[in-house]
């Protein structure tokens, strides 16, 4: 196993639809690990989250983002964008979790460096799979960069 099971994990979602937070929330709380779900709802708070801006500097450095790219204010493409761009940042995975399925925006991502891109499922039962997928899959199975 990647992390200890006592390893408080940090996950930030950057998603606007109250309905998609609460299914992820839902789908992370019977996780084997102990994390916390730190949840902004547009890129402009993602990235005061992550430079540490303002209500957010006193908040952790995620271990894993899970990024919405149609976001309000600054859009997702923009946050991988600006991440990947800063050399404390760019370490972190980030998880393209969208409803897009347009090949312009899963090439964008990953010219962006995105660690995945991920269309959303329709279906409740599909999409709790794959949040616990995206569990398994980085806190199982990868070796994440080292916390800071």
């Amino acid at each position: 196993m990647n992390k200890k099971k006592d390893e408080n994990l940090q996950i930030l979602l950057v998603e606007d639809n109250p309905d998609d937070v609460l299914l992820t929330r839902v789908a992370f709380e019977d996780s084997r690990f102990d994390h916390q779900l730190h949840v902004v709802e547009n890129g402009e708070e993602a990235i005061k989250f992550l430079k540490k801006k303002g209500q957010y500097k006193n908040h952790p450095r995620p271990h894993l983002i899970l990024l919405d790219l149609n976001l309000p204010r600054v859009s997702g493409i923009e946050v991988l964008e600006q991440l990947k761009q800063d050399n404390h940042l760019s370490v972190i995975p980030i998880v393209v979790l969208t409803t897009s399925t347009y090949e312009e925006d899963v090439l964008k991502c990953y010219k962006h460096h995105a660690n995945c891109f991920i269309t959303k499922p329709v279906d409740l039962d599909s999409f709790m799979s794959v949040v616990k997928l995206i569990e398994h899959f980085w806190f199982d199975v990868v070796t994440l960069p080292p916390y800071e």
